[in-house]
């Protein structure tokens, strides 16, 4: 019996990256998973995983970017005890004198809006149970913010943390704790959407998607009275403290 026996987790951003291994992780410590994502294809295919795993696992079609939508999938879930708000995007053309409106609405209304959507559909069930876990995925550039990763992204990254630190504040006496994961970069598809992608060799010296799966689950096995309300996790080699014009 795992540590998370007896909870139920929704993830988003379930069907690929970091969401998938963090599905995995939690599965294996127990947790009942449910998957959420745009695309129902990559979601079937990391229920298949788990499954073959030997954990639980369901799926639940979603766009985020979308209250009413995220509001009947909180409903048609149930109560969970994990949050695993982890869906994200940006965009290419993110530099301020390229990023055009519609781009910038596009990236808040999935990694803030979305974040916050997501939270409040489940708090109400949280609260009559007396507690419970909000991860949120945020960036280095949440804390760190990069011409590399661009205006629209730095910001919403920069404004979860706030959401982290305001749940923290509001829903703490409930019992209900919030952690703010803020990697740095991570060889997962988001990183397609850069005007230049890293190599491959590059990308075999960043954090992997596994690493962020696991410190998932650290945070989700804590104990209740114990919360992480902020969490940098960097790779060895950092281009941002290399320098990206010394490689």
């Amino acid at each position: 019996m795992g540590k998370l026996t007896g909870q139920k987790a929704w993830i988003t951003g379930g069907g690929t990256g970091i969401g998938a291994s963090a599905a995995l992780a939690l599965a294996d410590a127990g947790a009942e998973v449910v998957l959420s994502g745009r695309r129902q294809a990559p979601l079937d295919a990391v229920a298949e995983q788990v499954s073959a795993a030997g954990g639980t696992a369901s799926t639940y079609a979603v766009d985020i970017a979308d209250a009413g939508a995220v509001a009947d999938a909180a409903c048609a879930i149930g109560t969970v005890d994990i949050l695993f708000a982890n869906a994200g995007l940006n965009v290419p053309d993110r530099a301020i004198t390229k990023l055009s409106i519609a781009d910038w609405d596009k990236v808040v209304n999935v990694n803030l809006n979305g974040a916050l959507y997501l939270a409040h559909s489940v708090l109400p069930g949280m609260r009559a149970k007396g507690g419970g876990l909000i991860i949120i995925t945020s960036s280095w550039a949440g804390k760190y913010a990069t011409s590399l990763t661009g205006a629209a992204y730095n910001a919403t990254k920069r404004a979860v943390i706030a959401l982290g630190e305001s749940l923290n504040a509001e829903e703490g006496a409930n019992g209900i704790r919030s952690t703010v994961l803020m990697p740095g970069e991570v060889a997962t598809d988001i990183l397609k959407s850069r005007p230049n992608p890293p190599s491959d060799k590059d990308q075999a010296r960043m954090l992997q998607a596994d690493d962020l799966g696991q410190t998932v689950r650290f945070l989700a096995e804590l104990p209740p009275h114990a919360c992480v309300t902020e969490l940098v996790i960097a790779p060895t080699w950092n281009r941002f403290y290399l320098g990206f014009d010394e490689l």
